[in-house]
């Protein structure tokens, strides 16, 4: 199958749809083939601005479409699960936004229906296959922190749009959801493996969800990592690694560009680690045609993403009973 060319969906015309466009239009083994809508308009006019060859006026249509193979699942946290599965069970990959879902239940529903129907399903992580990840995870596997004690991390920003669907609890809104996932995941991968137990506190917005929040996970081997997330605060954001020998500071954990710098302090030398990265979401891309094409595992395994998930419900279970999590 590795001269296959795979066809790839949008399912909707969401904002973030643009930051997969590119890496789809360059890709040798991706192809942007459709994009639907819930009305045929929509679908036409966003096609025509993005030159996107077919578009459907339902997302039934695009998951009944014999030509696509794989759906681009950028819908509302709240609807990730159904469409995922429904896109599974017609027989379709599916590359699903993060958060995978909101609750265990929805990410075993769909673990249960990749297996059922032999059909990949990954979390769009993008930050996970970029070089600047992969050479972190590099320095901590290979001891050049020491042994490993302490991670940090934040993501901020100021949301000021009314109305906004993060903003919505039944939605899925929420600082943690949005932002807060990623520290959170950047952490677990960074350890490798789960938390042995959390405590989070959050502040509550107008609409109930968590405008800010802060928490703290154990992880074995007396490792711990402390986040905060947001949308009432300016944008920052930030990684930090302590182990007993060094630190490793990444300021541009999450959205790392092309070229990219972190910095490595071992007693009073500070090292200057450049990286030659390549387009954000392209790795995404990559992984899952590796997936589909030639049978690889995708880098972020469904067993991760519902670490993930299963790490932020704790996390906010504690914030609302006030005590720690285990997990």
């Amino acid at each position: 199958m590795t001269d296959k060319i795979l066809n790839w969906g949008l399912l909707s015309t969401a904002h973030i749809n643009r930051a997969l466009i590119p890496p789809l239009n360059a890709s040798k083994r991706n192809r942007l083939r459709a994009v639907a809508s819930r009305s045929q308009f929509a679908a036409d006019s966003y096609a025509r601005e993005q030159k996107i060859p077919r578009a459907f006026g339902s997302y039934e249509a695009l998951l009944n479409d014999p030509e696509t193979d794989v759906i681009y699942n950028p819908l509302p946290n709240h609807l990730h699960a159904e469409w995922t599965i429904k896109a599974l069970e017609a027989g379709k990959h599916v590359l699903c936004e993060k958060p995978l879902a909101l609750t265990l239940a929805e990410v075993d529903a769909m673990i249960a229906a990749s297996q059922r129907t032999g059909k990949i399903v990954a979390e769009a992580f993008m930050y996970r296959h970029h070089p600047q990840t992969l050479k972190v995870k590099e320095l901590v596997d290979n001891g050049d922190l020491g042994k490993l004690q302490m991670i940090k991390g934040s993501f901020t920003f100021a949301l000021t749009r009314e109305n906004d669907i993060r903003l919505k609890k039944e939605m899925g809104g929420g600082s943690i959801w949005d932002v807060g996932c990623y520290p959170i995941s950047y952490a677990r991968a960074v350890v490798g493996e789960e938390p042995l137990e959390v405590f989070g506190w959050q502040v509550s917005g107008p609409t109930g969800i968590d405008e800010t929040f802060i928490g703290q996970m154990r992880f074995p081997n007396d490792i711990h990592a402390q986040f905060d997330c947001g949308f009432a605060s300016p944008f920052h954001a930030f990684m930090e690694i302590v182990g007993t020998e060094g630190t490793l500071n990444i300021p541009v954990p999450f959205k790392p560009g092309k070229k990219e710098k972190i910095y490595l302090t071992r007693g009073s030398k500070t090292e200057t680690i450049e990286i030659k990265g390549r387009e954000l979401y392209r790795g995404e891309v990559e992984d899952m045609a590796d997936a589909i094409l030639l049978g690889e595992p995708p880098r972020i395994s469904l067993k991760d993403s519902r670490g993930n998930v299963a790490t932020i419900l704790a996390l906010l279970e504690s914030a609302q009973i006030g005590k720690p999590i285990s997990l």
